[in-house]
């Protein structure tokens, strides 16, 4: 539920809020919240901050946190948000994601040479003491790139840097393509590509890894142990303006000032963040008992009019979306292996299920206008890279009928639901996060709405399920799923090769076709530096996939945050990412 801008991170897997808010607005005006979103700030008043007291942050989730502790490991929302306040990346940004030279490493950039090259600045220590070498960078990648870790953050954009791949693969013993010129305990690395590409100069890019890893900390954690360590679930170690005190697992964590912060002294004594149900985030805010809490879209009407408190509202990069499995990840090979026959592998009937969904409606009547559809999988907030002729999926019941008609979806006389193209009865498994408590209702709103075009659709399970245990079934391909519902949290560059790549193990639905190869090649070769070419590849990408209909976007929404409104240098502002718990604090 609780989402921040993380651009540096890549992509994360997100809760179920997104599928379209959680309480009955009741609002004769549908846009309202809209409207009251729009006129708040991005961040609270600026000012020099007095030093000392503590603050506590609620954490919106039906589940336990998982609490892996570690980048490289970790890809949940939930825990991005449990480690921000020490978990710093090693670039700073402007407010266009661009990266700069004012975070705890500088970065250059050499086309002609292909190499970017990172110096760790001295001083950038971990919470132990010990200074940020070129060793703990690299080690990132081996983390990454070692099977036995089985990060999915090893992409096919990182094995563009020379020598990843054949360490992937047990080839050789080291990355070639990373270069440690002054030694493993000095503070240069410089990384090698085999293809520069555009885009390189943006946080969240995924051609490289924008953190470190405790080298001298973890060395001894064999790499298959590190998502079930200690020294990751219990005592992590970060470089940010924050260290862990004390984890109440699942459930809350305490962080206190890092005596060794590059930047000086963070101005809170201590920070508590604690999971809270999204269904009592209201009373939360009526009762102050957070100092810094998102609001849940459906409850804006019950908490707009709270004292006390500063409103800070941005449209996050995310977006829910529908999947089909038309696939699974073979692990040998490190791949997705797309299955033609499977049960949702026909076009028509991906479209059809879109466009029998009425989700402008849900919207609407959910939420007062702070969630809304979107219509590609390339969010507007990209600019030229978005293509604003698509129309996405708006509800059209004849067109829907029309699609699996001609698809020979038919039904036998006095039947309720459609045969598949040989006759065979036809039921299609929906996996749905729990959430808030309006999602059952809205889950079961869209399986009404397949059941008027014929689709027989019931949930895995009987029943949604719970944030761990749905992504469970769906990074491992359990066959008792046809169809998903999730939500992404983005990286701030538009490439998709790390979501939709045939080497990503991100693409959950396990498609992989030539043109889809294609275009994402294109979209970030050599010529793509040229703007209007990429923007070009770009746009017939969003086409394609409108019309293959593989992932189906659904919604974004609009996060608004209560701040208390003692607290002054809070921001969502991307250039702020990076210094916002060093500088949040109260008003002297």
């Amino acid at each position: 539920m609780k989402r921040k801008v993380l651009g540096t991170f890549g992509v994360l897997l997100a809760g179920a809020a997104l599928l379209a808010g959680c309480g009955k607005s009741g609002s004769t005006d549908s846009n309202s919240g809209a409207k009251d979103a729009k006129k708040f700030p991005e961040a609270t008043a600026t000012g020099v901050a007095k030093k000392g007291g503590s603050i506590t942050i609620g954490e919106e989730s039906d589940t336990p946190v998982k609490g892996v502790f570690l980048n490289e490991v970790s890809d949940s929302q939930y825990d991005s948000d449990f480690m921000a306040f020490g978990n710093e990346a090693l670039f700073a940004t402007d407010d266009q994601y661009k990266i700069n030279d004012k975070g705890a490493a500088t970065f250059k950039m050499d086309r002609k040479a292909k190499t970017v090259t990172i110096e760790v600045k001295k001083g950038v220590k971990w919470s132990d003491g010990k200074q940020v070498t070129a060793k703990d960078v690299e080690y990132s990648y081996e983390i990454i790139a070692n099977k036995a870790s089985q990060s999915s953050r090893y992409t096919s954009s990182l094995a563009d840097i020379v020598g990843l791949e054949e360490y992937h693969e047990g080839k050789s013993k080291k990355i070639s393509g990373i270069e440690m010129p002054d030694g493993e305990n000095g503070r240069k690395v410089v990384l090698h590509f085999k293809e520069m590409k555009p885009g390189m100069t943006q946080s969240g890019n995924g051609f490289f890894w924008e953190y470190a890893a405790p080298y001298h900390y973890l060395k001894d954690v064999p790499f298959s142990k590190l998502q079930s360590s200690d020294k990751v679930r219990k005592n992590p170690l970060f470089f940010g303006a924050y260290k862990l005190s004390k984890l109440v697992r699942g459930q809350s964590a305490t962080w206190v000032r890092n005596p060794y912060y590059y930047r000086g002294q963070a101005k809170l004594d201590k920070i508590t963040i604690s999971v809270i149900s999204p269904n009592s985030a209201s009373q939360a805010i009526k009762s102050k008992k957070f100092d810094v809490i998102d609001v849940v879209n459906s409850q804006w009407k019950e908490v707009k009019g709270t004292k006390g408190y500063n409103f800070v509202a941005q449209i996050p990069l995310e977006y829910s979306y529908m999947g089909f499995k038309v696939g699974k990840w073979d692990k040998k090979t490190g791949s997705v292996k797309m299955n033609k026959n499977s049960k949702m592998s026909n076009r028509y009937l991906r479209q059809a299920m879109g466009y029998a969904m009425n989700v402008d409606e849900v919207d609407q009547h959910y939420t007062q206008g702070l969630s809304f559809r979107v219509k590609t999988l390339v969010p507007e907030a990209f600019g030229d890279f978005y293509d604003k002729s698509l129309k996405g999926f708006p509800l059209n019941i004849k067109k829907a009928n029309a699609l699996l008609d001609k698809a020979g979806y038919k039904k036998k006389k006095g039947e309720t639901y459609r045969r598949d193209p040989n006759g065979k009865k036809l039921t299609i498994h929906l996996a749905a996060m729990s959430g808030t408590s309006n999602q059952e209702a809205i889950v079961q709103n869209y399986i009404q709405q397949w059941k008027k075009v014929g689709l027989h659709v019931t949930l895995t399970s009987g029943r949604l399920i719970e944030f761990n245990s749905f992504y469970d079934k769906v990074q491992n391909d359990d066959p008792s799923v046809d169809v998903f519902m999730a939500a992404w949290s983005l990286s701030s560059e538009p490439t998709q090769d790390d979501l939709y790549g045939a080497k990503a193990p991100y693409n959950f639905t396990r498609f992989a076709t030539s043109e889809n190869t294609k275009l994402l090649k294109e979209m970030g070769g050599a010529k793509a530096f040229n703007h209007s070419y990429r923007v070009q590849k770009f746009h017939e990408w969003q086409q394609y996939m409108q019309k293959e209909a593989f992932v189906i976007p659904l919604n974004n929404a609009y996060k608004i945050t209560s701040v208390n409104n003692k607290l002054i240098n809070y921001s969502t502002k991307p250039s702020k990412l990076a210094t916002l718990w060093y500088e949040t604090g109260f008003k002297k």
